[in-house]
Parts: C-alpha cells; structure tokens; sequence
C-alpha cells in the first residue's frame, strides 16, 4: 500500500486511465464543488468528451448548479450527463420532497445512490476527488482501488494536501464555487450542507449533527490496491 506520493503521480494515473488502461470506459463523477474545477480542469487537459457524471439531486444549491454550467463553458466540456433520480422512485419514497427530514440514508439512496449505479452502467472504471486529507474513511485511501462490483476506483487527488489544492487553482485560475466564499467548505444538497463552524474539518458541515459522513455512493464499493504506478 502506497503511504506517500508525488502529486504529479495522480495526474500519470488519471492520464493512463483516460487514454489507455480504460479507453472509452471510464467516467469522472464530479459533484461540482469547492474543490472539483481541479479534476474537472486536469480532465480537460486530457480528453474533453471523457464522460463526466453530475447528479442532480433536485436538492441542490441555485449556486452549485451555476457553477457547473460556468466550468463547463469554460473548460470545454462535452461529456457531461445530468442525471436525476427515478421519477417513479420519487413517487414512491418522497412524493412530497421531504424524505431528508426523515430518513436521509434512504434521501442519498434514491437520489444519488441509486442513480449513479445506473449511470456507471457499462464503465470499467470511474473517478472521484476523494482525497485522505478529507479525513474519516478516507485516510486510507490509494490511488487506485478496486470495487466490490468489480468496478477499478482511480483517485487521483487522494494524497494532496489543501496547500497543493489551493496552488493548483491559483495556478491555472480557476474559479471558485461562489458558496466557498460565504464560508461553505464541502458542498452537497442544499438541505444537509451547513457551514462548518471555526476548528471543525472540512465535511463536518455535511449531514451535521448525525452519525453520517458518506452519502453512500463511496462505500461497499472499495476493497484493495488494484494497481500501483
């Protein structure tokens, strides 16, 4: 298991990936958030069409979802794919659009769980911008990690740290997500996304105040190192 590496490495492995190991089968899920313009932006640079996954909870910050068209247009993305729960499941679970206030494992099921699976339908592998800095069940995390669903997981953030995060967009001058500057630091729905109070991590205002810190859509889905660089 990896411990330390060079944050140019991610960048060899998110390339690889792209362009050969998993040509024409792998896909970015991105969230659009404080810190996605960096994958979104490294992407770019390497295959604008790649497949870029954004689900749209229905519960989302006016501000997140004006900032992905904002990055799109400026990075020139072509593969991005608006994906959105099931209707009939929707009618089914939370007809009334409350089902956050009740039961927010089943909420992040419908709405985020349920249809990423559908959208990765077809791909060898995805990419997320999980990085160990972030804490909890992601101290451990590797490069490349194989899924419980046979699905390879590149993280090719997984050990920056925020110094090397903030350089990058300062270097490439990319914006920000207009919530961070209100004090946002993760940003997920609208609903169960809080700013985190002075000394608290960065995901600590993400379902605050319950035993939850994953959405669902990175859990029993990792096992081991698949490949190493």
């Amino acid at each position: 298991m990896l411990d330390t590496v060079d944050p140019a490495a991610g960048q060899a492995v998110l390339a690889d990936a792209i362009t050969s190991r998993f040509a024409g089968k792998i896909a970015l899920v991105s969230s659009f958030g404080t810190e996605s313009a960096i994958l979104l932006h490294m992407v770019a640079q390497i295959d604008k069409a790649t497949p870029v996954i954004f689900l749209e909870t229905g519960k989302l910050f006016p501000e997140t979802l004006a900032y992905r068209d904002a990055l799109i247009a400026r990075l020139g993305l072509t593969g991005v794919r608006n994906i959105r729960p099931s209707p009939a499941q929707l009618t089914t679970w939370d007809p009334e659009g409350t089902l956050w206030e009740r039961d927010t494992e089943l909420c992040c099921a419908i709405r985020k769980t349920n249809p990423l699976d559908e959208a990765l339908e077809g791909f060898t592998a995805w990419i997320t911008g999980r990085k160990r800095v972030q804490g909890g069940g992601r101290a451990n995390l590797q490069l490349v990690e194989p899924g419980a669903d046979g699905r390879i997981t590149v993280n090719p953030l997984a050990f920056w740290n925020d110094d090397e995060l903030d350089a990058y967009f300062v270097t490439h001058n990319l914006p920000r997500h207009p919530l961070q500057a209100q004090g946002y630091t993760s940003i997920g729905c609208a609903t169960c996304t809080l700013r985190p109070l002075p000394g608290q991590d960065k995901r600590s205002g993400r379902w605050a105040g319950q035993k939850k810190t994953e959405c669902g859509i990175h859990t029993a889905r990792l096992a081991a190192t698949a490949w190493e660089i």
